[in-house]
């Protein structure tokens, strides 16, 4: 049954993948410009921004989820489901990643800052070459993590009508009535996929780490 399972099943790792993908990408984006707004010298964008992040954070995926799909067609805003799941998750990601930036460049010294500024470097040569790929290692660790937790959340985008990994583990066990191993080969994919991501995450760290130096 397994066998029948899994080809069904795994046709919705393609749209899983992509929902993850460019949800993480735009949450990326978003997140940078809401890193930069955290650390304005402007009271007023740094409390806006956080007030964002933590927002954000505390509503459930779900809610983002139906309050975009459900809610915006009100405001004459439709959106197909694979729009809205993106959209949501973008929404997510970009509290979350921000506060991964955020992290990873507190870890930088600020005497290198002081350094590069000694030696004549300008601000955008020392952050775009001497702060940003320290950060980005020290940050792609927890960038990692958070895309294989993104990845599980993306199920939550079948409860609006997307076609990814679990809406067709529903699928299969309302057809064969085997819930317990459609959602068995569901979560082996998932599995899969993860430990894809975290090897791909670990060789980039390890170049990364030459690159620069860093034991």
């Amino acid at each position: 049954m397994m066998t029948q399972l899994l080809p069904a099943i795994a046709q919705g790792v393609g749209l899983t993948l992509y929902v993850t993908g460019a949800s993480l990408l735009f949450g990326g984006l978003i997140g940078l410009v809401l890193v930069g707004a955290v650390r304005s010298p402007v009271a007023f964008v740094r409390g806006i921004a956080t007030l964002y992040i933590n927002v954000v954070r505390v509503i459930p995926p779900i809610t983002w989820l139906f309050l975009i799909y459900f809610g915006l067609p009100q405001f004459a805003l439709r959106l197909t489901t694979i729009q809205a799941a993106i959209i949501g998750f973008s929404v997510i990601a970009s509290a979350f990643m921000a506060e991964i930036y955020r992290s990873g460049l507190l870890s930088i010294p600020e005497g290198q800052r002081e350094a590069a500024h000694a030696l004549g470097l300008g601000t955008v040569t020392t952050v775009g070459h001497i702060i940003t790929p320290q950060a980005f290692r020290v940050a792609l660790p927890a960038i990692a993590t958070y895309g294989i937790g993104l990845l599980k959340d993306s199920a939550l985008a079948s409860t609006i009508g997307v076609h990814e990994i679990t809406y067709y583990a529903q699928q299969g066990a309302k057809q064969t009535h085997e819930g317990l191993q459609a959602f068995i080969v569901a979560g082996v994919l998932y599995i899969v996929i993860s430990l894809v991501v975290a090897l791909v995450s670990r060789r980039v760290d390890l170049r990364l780490r030459r690159k620069i130096g860093v034991a």
